[in-house]
């Protein structure tokens, strides 16, 4: 009997996945309070430890089922979806305080540390080849976990840089008002489709809010367009007309009409004028108001 006891203590295990994810859950206390010091969580629960604790168990709960599956190696594996909603808020929190993505990738790894130490204070008889699959195993499982992480705060990264990019495009295109049902869209620098697509949006969210009878697209400031871009400018003139309002093009640069004209795009239908100035003399002379120019002898109109 004894015999057979020393060898189950020194064999290798068949499945070191499944012993670990025992593991994991014989010692989920254990391992929450720990990883509630580390500093991945305990600067992101600094209200109360508490929270940082129950993320703690959420996470090694999601490991465990891993484990159990024995795929420690599959960031794929259901068990990691858990991990990616709890800890990408963590790691997206830490990044918003400046952290760069390999701090943030060191400590998910300092994670690895406290466990490593209770699994191999639980085997103290157990063989050198017993214990080296065991800790192989969870040090495949934490490195799985720091993919896993890493993914998911890159993907939360772009997704913030879209958003900001998007909030740029936004400010970058102001919609003004001139005058009681006259707006005018001012703009300046390049012009791609993603912004084309921008203009569109947000003019015609004015011509709704303002009740806008005369919309005014400057193009003063823009140097060129491409193709994409001037049929861009072409749906919005339209999608205008569809909301009850007329669009004018004001301020189209020789180089930009070249190019309107060599893609053989018909502006028959389009209001056009050289400047802001005089689209805005002619929205205002067609709501019913004339522009006057003082004068020592009386107002004269312009």
């Amino acid at each position: 009997m004894a015999e057979h006891e020393t060898a189950a203590r020194h064999r290798t295990p068949e499945n070191p996945g499944s012993e670990v994810g025992a593991f994991l859950r014989r010692r989920r206390e254990q391992l929450a309070q720990r990883w509630a010091d580390e500093p991945l969580f305990r600067t992101v629960f600094t209200v109360a430890r508490d929270e940082a604790v129950e993320a703690g168990r959420v996470v090694v709960d999601a490991l465990a089922q891993v484990a159990g599956h024995g795929r420690v190696e599959d960031p794929a594996d259901p068990g990691f979806t858990v991990v990616r909603e709890q800890l990408s808020r963590m790691a997206a929190a830490r990044a918003r305080t400046g952290l760069t993505p390999s701090r943030v990738s060191t400590e998910v790894d300092a994670l690895r540390v406290p466990a490593d130490e209770l699994l191999v204070a639980e085997l103290p008889d157990a063989s050198a080849e017993h214990v080296r699959a065991c800790t192989t195993a969870l040090t495949v499982l934490m490195g799985t976990l720091r993919l896993v992480v890493m993914e998911t705060a890159l993907s939360e990264g772009e997704a913030l840089i879209d958003r900001q990019r998007l909030q740029l495009l936004e400010v970058a295109t102001p919609v003004i008002r001139l005058w009681d049902g006259i707006v005018a869209v001012p703009l300046i620098g390049t012009l791609d489709s993603a912004r084309s697509q921008v203009v569109m949006e947000t003019l015609l969210e004015s011509v709704v809010d303002q009740q806008a009878r005369f919309a005014i697209l400057d193009i003063t400031g823009v140097p060129t367009v491409d193709s994409l871009v001037a049929q861009h400018l072409m749906k919005t003139v339209a999608a205008v007309r569809l909301m009850g309002a007329e669009c004018v093009v004001s301020g189209i640069r020789p180089a930009i009409a070249q190019t309107i004209v060599h893609l053989g795009l018909d502006l028959g239908t389009v209001i056009t004028r050289a400047s802001l100035a005089d689209a805005l003399g002619y929205a205002l002379h067609r709501l019913g108001a004339d522009i006057v120019r003082a004068a020592p002898g009386g107002a004269q109109a312009r």
